[in-house]
């Protein structure tokens, strides 16, 4: 029998499916519903607050309600709320791109609303580009083992992870994976950076043979969120950037989820000083206000749909492109990097709640405990095959948003936690550990 819920989540599963979710579930364990947030706390309509661990989906930064992006929609939106971009432009959409080519080195900015749409993006531009030079055999594409850009039929193409694309595998044209340069994957004696060499060595077998059908190689640098927070070496980036050079094959870095200072560093490629030929930008891109994603590339790739043949443009299009609401809070948020100092900021924050973590870092249970700038990730001895969803409702009784991949809990928290959230995020994390092993049969 499905359990009494209040009104508004007894509406939305009368009305609302909800995203990676099986609604069966939900008659054991509904929705909970959020009537505010301020700063890094979730406040449900039930008077219960909840820290947001993960920052809702990875997308905030500073804070849920932060005032200078409040400030910078409301006064955006007393001036122009939308034009289309075909044929237009407006003053946030050329500011977000100066912005973004100022920090990336890369231009020409190309808008879509999410993450999977800028993997999609990045694809059609790499794959149109070899055919408006004269190389249309090169329209294939190499991912990573484990690899996770989005779930749209073109963005799973790239995805190598089963739960999401099997159902869907006769509409995808896959693509193909060669071995990740997860550090998980250390033999005895080897160190991170081996693991790489030995990585990118596959990865050169692979575009020896098929260089030449093979448009764009697309990895998730330094961390592969979705597959459990798998870390690897930034040498794997630095050869596969010569590796592509070598074989006439773009290089896509999907920074989408390790983007805007996840890893320590604006965007995580910068830390194995490579240039790619294209940038996907999403989720912390309007510091987890509103939709936006961003591709970037190269002059060269640009030139190449430069032409008086409509049919060599690149013709993608949605009617939100470049939303000037969106560039705004985009902007807003790239400002407050600089009001905070936020990178070096995080240096300190992420000292502090490694202290306040460290008896879950020295749980017994926990192996290959380990962090990347602002992302944190344990995984957990255990035999519970639901040890994920338990978990979660465990952090929740606690008044924290956490949701284990697996058996890997991760914290991925947005970058204004103070001394309170610290304690809560931290000592939350352990009871609700100790609590979901406690249900070992």
């Amino acid at each position: 029998m499905q359990p009494k819920h209040d009104g508004l989540v007894a509406r939305s599963l009368a009305a609302v499916w909800h995203p990676c979710t099986q609604m069966k579930r939900h008659e054991a364990q509904p929705p909970v519903a959020i009537a505010r947030a301020q700063g890094p706390w979730l406040h449900g309509t039930d008077g219960q607050r909840y820290l947001d661990g993960i920052s809702s989906w990875w997308v905030n930064l500073f804070g849920h309600s932060h005032p200078h992006i409040q400030a910078a929609l409301v006064d955006q939106l007393g001036q122009l709320d939308h034009v289309m971009l075909a044929g237009f432009t407006h003053a946030p959409v050329v500011e977000l791109s100066e912005r973004l080519a100022a920090l990336t080195g890369l231009g020409h900015a190309f808008y879509g609303s999410d993450g999977a749409a800028a993997t999609e993006i990045a694809l059609k531009m790499s794959a149109h580009y070899w055919r408006n030079t004269g190389r249309p055999a090169k329209s294939r594409f190499v991912g990573l083992a484990g690899g996770y850009h989005g779930e749209t039929v073109g963005a799973l193409a790239v995805t190598d992870i089963a739960i999401f694309r099997e159902a869907y595998a006769p509409l995808v044209r896959l693509a193909d994976t060669v071995p990740s340069p997860d550090a998980h994957g250390a033999a005895p004696g080897e160190t991170a950076q081996d693991v790489a060499r030995r990585a990118a060595a596959a990865l050169e077998a692979w575009l020896q043979e098929h260089h030449s059908t093979t448009a764009a190689f697309i990895v998730e640098p330094l961390v592969q969120c979705a597959a459990g927070m798998a870390l690897h070496d930034p040498e794997y980036l630095r050869l596969a950037r010569a590796l592509c050079n070598r074989y006439e094959v773009h290089l896509v870095v999907d920074e989408i989820a390790v983007g805007f200072g996840r890893t320590g560093t604006m965007f995580a490629h910068q830390q194995a000083g490579i240039r790619p030929d294209f940038i996907c930008l999403s989720k912390g891109l309007t510091g987890g206000t509103l939709p936006l994603s961003a591709v970037l590339t190269t002059d060269a790739v640009y030139a190449a749909f430069y032409d008086d043949d409509v049919a060599r443009g690149f013709l993608h299009s949605h009617s939100y492109t470049g939303n000037p609401l969106a560039c705004r809070a985009a902007l807003a948020t790239l400002e407050l990097f600089e009001q905070l100092d936020a990178l070096n900021a995080n240096k300190t924050l992420a000292q502090h709640i490694d202290t306040a973590c460290k008896p879950l870092t020295q749980h017994p249970r926990v192996r290959h405990a380990r962090r990347l700038g602002m992302i944190w990730a344990w995984d957990v001895d255990t035999t519970l095959p639901d040890f994920a969803r338990r978990y979660h409702q465990h952090a929740m009784t606690r008044g924290l948003v956490l949701r284990p991949i697996g058996k890997t809990l991760y914290a991925m928290p947005p970058y204004v936690l103070d001394d309170e959230a610290v304690q809560c995020l931290a000592s939350g994390a352990l009871d609700a550990l100790n609590a979901t092993l406690q249900e070992e049969s």
